[in-house]
């Protein structure tokens, strides 16, 4: 299973010393595991950001040039390697830089070589989508090769997550988004561990995949970032989903243009208009006037949201909208519930 990606960028040509290291979703060069990057440069074709990849590069990059001169990445063949408990799996471009899988001890990176190479040649020479001269673009780059090679294992290769479960049950991927601030990495939490944390409040900058095991079926859950530089992947990471979450954060309405906005963008996208969809309205309990047991209070504060987001004039018959209280756990249980109800509608 692909647990990472990441870019290493010589910040000098001629010195190997300086890089600039970019990862997803997480770092690779933590403080207790600092050699591993000098380890993937040496194992790559013994020392590839030096000589041998240059001389290599350079070679295939003639060779192409008959072919496709207005090319401007020159990708090498990937390269395989075990370091520790992880198989990395580096291509080199241009003799300049590296991009790296890192996959489970198990998984055989061979899988994924045809996907790695076009998905990054599309990127980078067809779709033209990265200079490597801004930290925003290379990061939008790195997340975007994530999503489609994780997919691509999730769903081609139909690799399981390591938990237990018979193949007939249903797996379901559903795609959890909004605005930033509506609680979605909390309800993750929730629904994984059964726990909620006051103090947690760094925003999430990066589409977290939770796998979560329930009794009649496994859920997929792809917790995506809200901030807006982010917004623009939420169409790629939506695809071949089974049901699609949209929170709203109902206590806070100055961002009710903002997050109606948003969610019209995506609705709006024809592909789209078939999935399943389930609406959350959450952190119903900040609301002072609504109390959990009064139907009458909820009834009414429900009318005013679908009116206001326009929720009514949906050309979608297989949707819900649910009030949640991720902090309090009010209808964890009942979305549960809905979500596998939708799916097997």
């Amino acid at each position: 299973m692909l647990s990472k990606i990441f870019l290493l960028k010589r910040k000098n040509y001629l010195d190997l010393s300086g890089l600039d290291i970019y990862s997803y979703p997480e770092d690779i060069d933590k403080k207790d595991n600092k050699e591993i990057v000098l380890k993937i440069i040496q194992g790559h074709d013994h020392e590839s950001l030096e000589d041998n990849c240059s001389k290599k590069i350079k070679s295939e990059g003639r060779a192409n040039s008959t072919q496709d001169t207005s090319n401007p990445f020159v990708i090498g063949n990937p390269v395989s390697q075990l370091i520790g408990n992880q198989n990395i799996y580096t291509i080199c471009l241009n003799a300049e830089m590296l991009i790296g899988l890192v996959f489970d001890k198990e998984d055989n990176p061979y899988d994924y070589r045809e996907i790695f190479v076009d998905m990054s040649n599309e990127l980078l020479n067809i779709e033209r989508c990265c200079s490597f001269k801004d930290d925003i673009e290379i990061e939008n780059f790195l997340i975007t090769l994530f999503i489609d090679i994780k997919r691509f294992g999730d769903e081609t290769l139909e690799k399981a997550p390591e938990v237990s479960f018979h193949p007939s049950r249903l797996f379901t991927k559903v795609f959890l988004f909004g605005i930033d601030e509506v609680g979605k990495s909390s309800f993750t939490r929730r629904i994984k561990t059964g726990k909620f944390n006051d103090n947690f409040f760094t925003p999430s900058k990066k589409f977290n995949i939770e796998y979560i095991q329930r009794q009649d079926f496994l859920l997929s859950i792809w917790d995506s970032p809200g901030q807006t530089p982010f917004r623009e992947k939420w169409l790629l990471g939506l695809q071949d989903s089974n049901i699609i979450i949209y929170i709203i954060d109902v206590a806070n309405q100055l961002r009710f243009e903002e997050s109606k906005r948003e969610f019209w963008k995506i609705f709006n996208q024809n592909e789209f208009k078939d999935i399943p969809l389930l609406i959350l309205g959450n952190k119903i309990d900040l609301i002072n006037h609504i109390i959990h047991d009064s139907s009458e209070s909820l009834e009414r504060t429900r009318n005013e949201i679908i009116d206001f987001f326009e929720f009514d004039s949906l050309q979608h018959n297989n949707w819900k909208f649910v009030f949640t209280s991720v902090k309090t756990s009010y209808n964890i249980e009942k979305v549960l519930n809905t979500i596998f109800t939708l799916v097997t509608a």
